[in-house]
């Protein structure tokens, strides 16, 4: 495991009253214990087969490999059309992994590197979508739709507006190249479309929810048409799973920080900061959003209880929003787990100059960048501590395809403790469900006339409007 963690700032021995005593370590040993052995008891089973993703026979990849850098190959730009975990999960890791200006490089020094551009589409904003046609060749675009279900309406939406123009552009035959499904294979809509136009479809196994679904082909897919080493993310996740499976909760750093986030949430601190120092990890604190978010957040236990249990995530970036949010987060209430996430080495780093001609800022000269980056999320540490709050900070020695596989796999690992800590079903998201089954009634789709009237039984009277 490269990654390490920092959890002094979590313990009442080292930030005062507010923070965890050390002996609650030991007290809990056996809720702690409890907790571990759910998770570890249902690896690869039901709704943790993606447990079992990093430990895949990697030589099996080969093909998909093939035919990605085929694609690449041929590519002015990759599109991806997904929502939620089957865009958040690929936006996080492209992001950390590539040029986080790819879409701006010219296309001379696009194509001397054998990359298309690459456009993540997770909303069916009208506009958005404008605007992404104003920039793509369609006869040179390719695009992967993924959807777990096979359902997903804003993403059928999208595919049926890209296919259509798609076909019109380049004919029906071609357009069937141009597309690459990803779903459950055997049901749903979208299964049945590719199987019916004949699209290269790869499956996601029956077990893997779709925020717990990066590591499969709803990732796999895109970072290989993308040049990404997935076989290194793999062994990276598989490295960190290794670690997560370890009984003992002081070397097991999925299970000690979802520990203490719940022993945080008892206190009164229902809010997660995600606060990475590296603008190539900024939208791992999305993809950390919709995992603590949908798995935590639930009205009852696996009892039947009633608990609304769940911690609410944020995110933030530093030192952005050191100008911004750490002010409340170092004075206002006492309610918030600050994660921050250094790197110790960036890829390429900048050297603030010694200039003789600037008579001052002397104590920024012959710095380079990444040390001042760094210095300041020290000092935010020491801000916060100085101050009582709540904060730990995960380490990558630097940004590449084992750590980024390792930051994943950590996150889902600590989703799943602490899911499994609280008593709740990590694994479903029936407030979600509520929703998707409200827009296919409002959108006239068959079977859902009962739900149709029940919305619109639910209207608020006029009165209540200005």
């Amino acid at each position: 495991m490269k990654l390490r963690f920092d959890y002094n700032n979590m313990m009442a021995d080292v930030i005062g009253e507010h923070g965890i005593d050390p002996s609650d370590v030991n007290r809990d040993a056996s809720a702690i214990g409890a907790a571990y052995d759910d998770v570890m008891a249902n690896l690869g089973k039901g709704w943790q087969e993606w447990t079992e993703l990093p430990y895949m026979n990697y030589s099996d990849l080969d093909s998909l490999i093939a035919r990605m850098n085929d694609i690449r190959s041929k590519a002015s730009a990759f599109v991806v059309l997904g929502i939620g975990g089957s865009a958040l999960g690929p936006i996080s890791v492209v992001q950390a992994l590539l040029n986080m200006r790819l879409n701006e490089l010219p296309s001379s020094a696009l194509r001397a590197a054998g990359l298309p551009k690459l456009y993540i589409e997770d909303n069916i904003d009208p506009e958005r979508m404008h605007e992404l046609l104003e920039l793509l060749d369609l006869k040179t675009t390719y695009f992967n739709v993924i959807t777990k279900s096979g359902e997903t309406s804003e993403t059928l939406a999208q595919f049926l507006v890209l296919y259509d123009l798609m076909k019109k552009a380049v004919g029906a035959e071609e357009a069937k190249k141009h597309f690459i499904a990803t779903t459950t294979m055997g049901k749903g809509t979208l299964y049945r479309l590719a199987e019916k136009e004949g699209f290269v479809t790869y499956g996601i196994p029956a077990g893997v929810g779709g925020r717990f679904s990066v590591l499969s082909n709803v990732g796999l897919v895109p970072f290989a048409a993308m040049g990404i080493d997935v076989k290194k993310l793999l062994a990276g996740a598989k490295e960190m799973s290794e670690a997560c499976r370890t009984a003992d909760v002081r070397k097991n750093p999925a299970l000690m920080t979802a520990y203490l986030q719940c022993k945080a949430m008892e206190k009164g601190a229902n809010i997660s900061v995600m606060m990475p120092y590296a603008d190539s990890l900024k939208y791992m604190s999305d993809f950390y959003c919709q995992i603590w978010a949908e798995s935590l957040g639930k009205a009852t236990d696996k009892k039947g209880n009633t608990v609304h249990a769940g911690q609410t995530p944020a995110k933030a970036l530093g030192v952005t929003d050191q100008h911004s949010q750490v002010q409340l987060y170092t004075e206002g209430p006492f309610d918030k787990v600050i994660t921050m996430i250094a790197v110790e080495k960036f890829r390429r780093d900048v050297l603030i100059p010694s200039d003789p001609d600037i008579d001052a800022c002397d104590f920024l000269k012959g710095h380079t960048m990444g040390e001042l980056l760094n210095h300041e999320r020290v000092a935010t540490e020491y801000a916060l501590r100085k101050a009582g709050r709540m904060n730990f900070t995960i380490v990558l020695p630097e940004v590449n395809e084992e750590t980024v596989g390792e930051l994943l796999a950590y996150y889902m690992y600590e989703t799943a403790f602490a899911g499994a800590y609280l008593g709740v079903d990590t694994f479903n998201q029936p407030g979600v469900e509520e929703g998707k089954k409200a827009t296919f009634a409002m959108l006239g789709r068959k079977g859902y006339e009962d739900k149709l009237a029940e919305v619109r039984s639910a209207v608020k009277k006029d009165e209540y409007y200005i």
